[in-house]
């Protein structure tokens, strides 16, 4: 009995006819020559009429992987669609490699009470920044980072550089390592997505920033809230380390949300954070420039100088006290955000000193588009852009304006008080790279001295990956 390929035996089948067919039905194939010979192609799966009339199936093919095996009656076999692959299980540990760099141009203008106060500050072009970061798994539940700044004189500097278990329960996440502590909204905004060069003069004179530790973090109310507690030790050097038997800390932070609309980018935001620091050192020190550029303290082999603009010194003091309130709102491409900073210090054979800041920033994307709101961060990432037909990104344009004010005079301590009126224009040239324009008037207020005025104009290229 001849042996057909199923589309011809189905041909065969229309073209002999109601008779043949019944024929077929009753296991009786048509005569060969009633029809061309066919000889059916070796990887086609192929049919014959059993002894009862009907279509068996082989099993060989199950048993062997051959499409064109035969069971042991002689009946070919049908090829079923082989199962979908399973997905391979991901394999550890897994690196992301990132990084960007800050390349600046800074000029100065300073009135006589400003020269004769500071001295004639230079104008300078350098690189804030330029970093390094590998970031990935070692294990479906444990995350890790390591970021390392080259901008800095001497060897490398630590920044980011962590582990962390991952969903842990009721703590959300464990991180142990140098790490931002959890207080401020533009501490917690990355330094790629801030929308000027620099964040406030408040953020720079009081926070811990980043410190040796531990802490846990998480959302709550379906990611309209973020709550993160820390513990540190402080002060820690730039590269990591933190020496003595005293000298911990402990930062806590929560925000809400209430109002996310990501269809229009509408976004109410508030949130409080709490910082207790008990230097190791037994001593404190506040102080800041006006919002620019790297300071004297940084590195004292730094050939960059600008100076503090305000500084109350070293104070002895058993702890002090911070506290942050915020509030951001955002519709559409406009976006308004607004801190306002609390310290109190604890002196040592003096009475308690009372220091104060804040910042009102407001800013527009010119040509419509805007900056997202991050829910697990609890803060607002960078302009997101539009691709034309081509997929390419088209450049973005925003305006910005920002008054700070930093006061660190106290009945005992003084520090001066300094207001800093910076606007600002930026452009997204695509989603890697940002040019950025800052001009700030900066007001300082010293105590026996006097009011001087500075004009800072800067340029930053920022490039990441």
């Amino acid at each position: 009995m001849r042996r057909f390929g199923l589309a011809r035996w189905l041909a065969a089948a229309l073209l002999g006819g109601a008779g043949t067919f019944a024929s077929a039905q009753e296991g009786t194939l048509p005569s060969v020559s009633a029809e061309p010979t066919v000889t059916p192609a070796s990887s086609e799966p192929r049919f014959s009429g059993s002894e009862s009339g009907g279509i068996e199936l082989s099993t060989a093919w199950f048993e062997t992987g051959d499409p064109t095996a035969e069971s042991p009656s002689g009946v070919a076999s049908v090829v079923p669609a082989p199962a979908p692959a399973s997905p391979a299980p991901p394999t550890f540990p897994t690196v992301t490699l990132t990084g960007f760099f800050h390349a600046d141009a800074v000029w100065l203008a300073q009135d006589t009470a400003s020269l004769a106060t500071f001295g004639d500050i230079p104008d300078f072009a350098d690189f804030r920044r330029a970093r390094l970061a590998a970031k990935g798994k070692v294990a479906e539940n444990f995350g890790y980072m390591t970021e390392f700044d080259f901008a800095f004189p001497g060897r490398p500097t630590f920044m980011d550089v962590w582990g962390e278990f991952l969903e842990v329960p009721t703590l959300g996440t464990i991180r142990i390592g140098q790490f931002r502590q959890p207080l401020s909204m533009d501490a917690m905004t990355s330094v790629k997505d801030l929308t000027f060069l620099e964040r406030n003069s408040s953020f720079a004179a009081f926070l811990p920033f980043r410190q040796i530790g531990i802490q846990a973090y998480d959302t709550f109310a379906d990611e309209h809230g973020t709550w993160a507690v820390s513990g540190y030790r402080v002060p820690t050097n730039p590269f990591g380390t933190a020496v003595g038997d005293k000298g911990y800390g402990v930062s806590t932070r929560v925000t809400l949300a209430p109002l996310q609309d990501a269809t229009c980018n509408r976004v109410l935001h508030v949130g409080f954070g709490f910082s207790y620091d008990n230097p190791g050192t037994g001593l404190a020190r506040f102080r800041s420039t006006p919002e620019i550029g790297v300071t004297a303290g940084d590195f004292a082999a730094n050939p960059i100088v600008i100076p503090f603009f305000v500084d109350t010194g070293d104070l002895a003091t058993d702890g002090y006290s911070i506290y942050v309130a915020e509030g951001a709102w955002a519709n559409g491409a406009n976006l308004l955000q607004s801190e306002v900073y609390h310290v109190q210090a604890d002196l040592t054979n003096a009475p308690v000193a009372n220091f104060r800041g804040a910042y009102v920033q407001a800013s527009r994307v010119l040509t419509g588009e805007y900056r997202p709101y991050d829910p697990k961060a609890g803060a607002f990432s960078r302009v997101r852009l539009r691709q034309d037909g081509a997929g390419r990104a088209i450049p973005a344009w925003e305006i910005a304006a920002r008054w700070s004010y930093l006061d660190l005079n106290a009945a005992t301590v003084s520090g001066g008080r300094l207001n800093d009126l910076t606007a600002g224009l930026n452009c997204y040239v695509n989603k890697n790279a940002k040019l950025q324009f800052d001009w700030t008037h900066a007001f300082q207020d010293q105590p026996g001295v006097g009011p001087t005025d500075t004009d800072i104009v800067a340029t930053r290229l920022q490039v990441d990956f």
